[in-house]
């Protein structure tokens, strides 16, 4: 049974920093790129990054290029997402993902506010 689950969200200011975790088990985590959603109110789900396998390569979104880095530990089967700068549109709830073969998984969700 594929698990995937969020920690890290909160209240946080205007210029601030956010590092959340994804802690993944239930398949082989060191075989699968893993991605960052999320889904601010009244919005459609959008992607933020993607980190290949061995985390050797990353994409990401223009709404956190040069602010996020996503990255991963395969001997702790998690993965992290940190954006600097923050602005109130990061406010959202930031989903962990992982396509295996054609199943798509989703963790619960973390919340993330953005507010002075």
């Amino acid at each position: 049974q594929v698990h995937l689950v969020e920690s890290g969200g909160g209240l946080l200011q205007p210029g601030g920093s956010l590092r959340l975790s994804c802690a993944a088990s239930g398949f082989t985590f060191n075989m699968y790129a893993m991605s960052w959603y999320r889904q601010a109110p009244g919005k459609e789900r959008e992607l933020v990054a993607t980190i290949n396998y061995n985390g050797e390569s990353a994409n990401y979104a223009n709404s956190v290029e040069g602010r996020c880095t996503i990255t991963r530990d395969n001997t702790k089967n998690t993965v992290y997402l940190q954006i600097n700068s923050l602005k109130p549109e990061d406010t959202a709830v930031y989903y962990c993902q992982v396509i295996i073969i054609i199943q798509t998984y989703w963790g619960q969700g973390t919340q993330v506010t953005v507010s002075s």
